[in-house]
């Protein structure tokens, strides 16, 4: 059986997922078990940790539940990248006051990244909200959770949670956190604030999770960091643990998100061009493809070493699908600026990418600069964007049609019915006829027809 979280599309980090995940829990004058749901906001690092925070709670008797009517603690997980991520929180904050009013016992609170980023202000703006807590207290929760309102966002240089077991749920895909933390300070981001510095967890911890992932019917894993290639334990660096990973029997497919330009070794390409359970997929941000940006931005490349190494992994992994993130607006980016990025997007020709209008962050050095993008044209440059990119992955999945390729089957197609859907090894959406064919299982189909998001396939049985 296939186990992870229920997941929506909501708002956009570093991969491609944002999910809604789990539940949570406190005490109430009952006396069963407490119930906690959790609604999950944010990139994949999010949804890690809230099977964290799930498989944490449950070792202290907290049952997880699917809705909050029925709970007894309820935790929004959340993201703290962008401030519309932020606004649909503190909107989703007040929606959620009514259980209080039905039940004076429930407990409210907010973790992760957004917990971090606005401390005690928090509690002030949202006097309905019981606790807070930051991203290296969550191990803390079940003794907090029976005390008052409280606020605990502490960061803490060593935790790691190596000794906390993920509670996941259904699904074919297992998420493993293999670092916490950012050391690059990029000018306009905040994660470094909210999540520390970077430290990794011990090869053998990482590879035991990924063991129990395979036992418990996972065929793919997939190695989350902020900068994930900079993983490091002693003298183990990323290339080791793919190549390691590569060999844990009943792991069928290895991803990893994101990785930092600047820290994609030799050893991690000839590792992801070696091992055959490494998908030939690659989320690889830029960011801006003008020289001047990626400066101020802080970045620590250039277009020109950045293009290098796209070469580089795409001599090594032939047929390398890549993805990326862009931000439009950046502070001081002119419009040439931005047509150079325009002009590095036709040059990659990535497979997909995120694209953003530029938000500013406190606590941020970009966050003290004076905006020189109207809302306007950043609006009107990202719409240009988007539709070259729209361009670029229609063209780039006709390319596929007559071909055949495996399918990670997931579950039904949204769209069709009797037909399934899945994941191709360059993570690309692939629907097909059932005929038979179960969730965890690859599949060879034959590419059809296809759209700018999905290839349509069909199978030769």
């Amino acid at each position: 059986m296939f186990r992870g979280a229920r997941s929506t599309q909501c708002d956009r980090n570093y991969g491609d997922f944002f999910g809604l995940a789990g539940r949570v829990t406190n005490i109430g004058p009952v006396a069963r078990m407490p119930n906690v749901y959790i609604e999950t906001y944010g990139c994949q690092m999010n949804l890690a940790d809230t099977e964290l925070i799930r498989g944490h709670l449950s070792r202290s008797g907290y049952t997880s539940v699917q809705d909050p009517e029925t709970a007894d603690v309820i935790l929004l997980n959340t993201c703290a990248i962008r401030e519309h991520a932020e606004e649909r929180i503190f909107g989703r904050l007040g929606a959620l006051a009514k259980h209080k009013n039905k039940r004076p016992h429930v407990q409210i609170g907010l973790a992760g990244c957004m917990a971090q980023h606005f401390r005690e202000d928090l509690l002030k703006k949202t006097p309905h909200l019981d606790f807070v807590t930051g991203p290296d207290a969550y191990r803390r929760l079940p003794d907090l959770l029976a005390g008052d309102p409280f606020v605990d966002v502490r960061l803490d240089k060593q935790e790691i949670y190596a000794d906390v077991a993920p509670d996941r749920g259904e699904g074919v895909r297992a998420w493993i956190t293999i670092m916490r933390g950012c050391d690059k300070f990029c000018t306009f981001c905040i994660v470094p604030f909210v999540r520390g510095r970077e430290r990794s967890l011990p090869v053998d911890v990482v590879l035991d999770q990924v063991r129990e992932a395979a036992a418990g019917g996972y065929p793919e894993v997939v190695f989350l960091g902020q900068t994930v290639n900079a993983y490091r334990d002693g003298d183990s660096d990323f290339g080791d643990l793919l190549r390691s990973t590569n060999a844990v029997e009943g792991i069928e497919r290895i991803r990893f998100t994101s990785p930092h330009p600047s820290d994609m070794t030799e050893s991690a390409i000839e590792a992801m061009a070696s091992c055959e359970k490494v998908c030939p997929q690659l989320h690889l941000p830029v960011q801006s493809g003008s020289d001047e940006v990626l400066q101020r931005m802080e970045r620590g490349y250039n277009t020109s070493e950045y293009l290098r190494l796209v070469d580089r992994l795409r001599a090594a992994v032939p047929g390398l699908a890549l993805s990326t993130d862009m931000i439009v607006g950046f502070p001081g980016e002119q419009e040439s600026d931005f047509e150079r990025t325009l002009d590095l997007m036709r040059q990659v020709r990535y497979d997909n990418a995120f694209m953003f209008k530029y938000s500013s962050r406190s606590h941020t050095k970009a966050g003290d600069w004076d905006e020189t993008v109207s809302e306007d044209e950043k609006g009107s440059r990202l719409q240009s964007m988007i539709g070259l990119q729209e361009e670029i992955s229609a063209e780039i999945n006709r390319e596929e049609i007559g071909s055949e390729v495996d399918v990670l089957i997931e579950g039904p197609a949204r769209r069709r019915d009797d037909w399934l859907a899945g994941k191709t090894g360059h993570f690309k959406t692939a629907v097909f006829p059932a005929q038979g064919s179960a969730v965890g299982a690859i599949a060879r189909v034959r590419v059809v027809d296809s759209t700018g998001h999905t290839l349509i396939c069909a199978t030769d049985q």
